[in-house]
């Protein structure tokens, strides 16, 4: 039976996470998934408010980037966060938001390499061992962490095919993108199949509960044109069937020309892309996700005490265990 987590993307007051991490704890939540989006809140000191202000939920920190933070520094954090709270910790990996990157001024240069070669020194320094590792990327040799020892899973996210299939190979599971369709989940999982058992497969759903379908959508429209107009989901639009044309919703977003954004984002958009609407509906649609073979739903778009409980109600994760 398919586990449910919530996805927090650092927009929020830093002050509040405590309050949201207990709100998903008690909700039965299993995963808080915490967030590494350049120039928004830094996910590392938010994880440590989370699990210091809970006592049994994990704390995954999300999409690690090689290309903004160096791997020795991710495996430092992962580790520390760890030594504290041991057993409790995940490190997801992923080369991150080409437009967030390209706005500091970076480039994901060869992806794969490059997520290959912080997957192995990431590994190997978590595991307490002496490294001497010379990579096409990096070059990481004659040290070990002074915490090392640590058995932190880690995750990949992925949404294209050579990356889906690494994660599968090589790692302990595949984290794939809010706002992907149904359709689009079940491409990816099968281009993520893994022969290693307990391999986790993870997906993060937009989600907003509310009285009508109608009140629960708007609010969610603009986090999802945000994703959305990533050239990089072009295929998650072609498999959902909806019509979107994401070089307009690029340029609406650059020109913060909100009205445009709300008209290209339309309710079959959101409705293709997301679990909105009343909690049977919301119920309905998570269910829909989590039989396509989702080992962990992440309910994404919760960002207050209130929204997490009601979805995590309606998902009936409280009931799960």
């Amino acid at each position: 039976m398919a586990e449910y987590g919530i996805s927090m993307d650092g927009r929020a007051p830093v002050t509040d996470i405590p309050a949201q991490a207990q709100a998903a704890e008690a909700g039965g939540a299993a995963t808080l998934w915490i967030a590494c989006h350049l120039f928004l809140r830094d996910p590392i000191t938010m994880a440590a408010l989370a699990l210091g202000a809970t006592r049994r939920i994990k704390v995954a920190l999300m999409a690690m980037s090689p290309y903004s933070v160096h791997p020795v520094y991710i495996a430092m954090a992962a580790a520390t966060l760890d030594e504290m709270y041991p057993g409790r910790v995940i490190l997801c990996l992923g080369a991150g938001a080409p437009a967030d990157l390209k706005a500091a001024g970076l480039e994901a240069t060869r992806p794969l390499v490059t997520i290959d070669e912080t997957v192995r020194i990431c590994r190997a320094l978590l595991a307490g061992e002496m490294i001497d590792f010379q990579g096409q990327a990096f070059h990481v040799a004659g040290r070990r962490l002074a915490n090392g020892g640590r058995r932190v899973p880690i995750v990949i996210a992925a949404s294209r095919p050579r990356m889906l299939k690494f994660a599968g190979q090589a790692t302990d599971g595949v984290l794939l993108s809010a706002a992907t369709s149904p359709p689009f989940v079940q491409a990816c999982l099968a281009a993520a199949a893994s022969p290693a058992p307990g391999f986790a497969k993870v997906g993060i759903v937009y989600t907003k509960v509310a009285d009508s379908e109608r009140a629960a959508i708007d609010p969610i429209r603009r986090p999802i044109g945000f994703v959305l107009r990533g050239a990089h989901h072009a295929e998650n639009i072609r498999l959902s069937g909806a019509a979107l044309d994401q070089a307009a919703l690029w340029q609406a977003y650059a020109a913060e020309n909100w009205p445009e954004v709300d008209r290209l984002v339309s309710d079959d958009v959101v409705r293709r892309h997301a679990a909105v609407g009343t909690p049977a509906q919301v119920r309905a649609k998570l269910e829909e996700y989590r039989a396509i073979g989702l080992d962990e739903v992440v309910i994404g778009g919760a960002d207050d005490v209130a929204s997490i409980t009601a979805a995590l109600a309606a998902a009936g994760a409280g009931s799960r265990g």
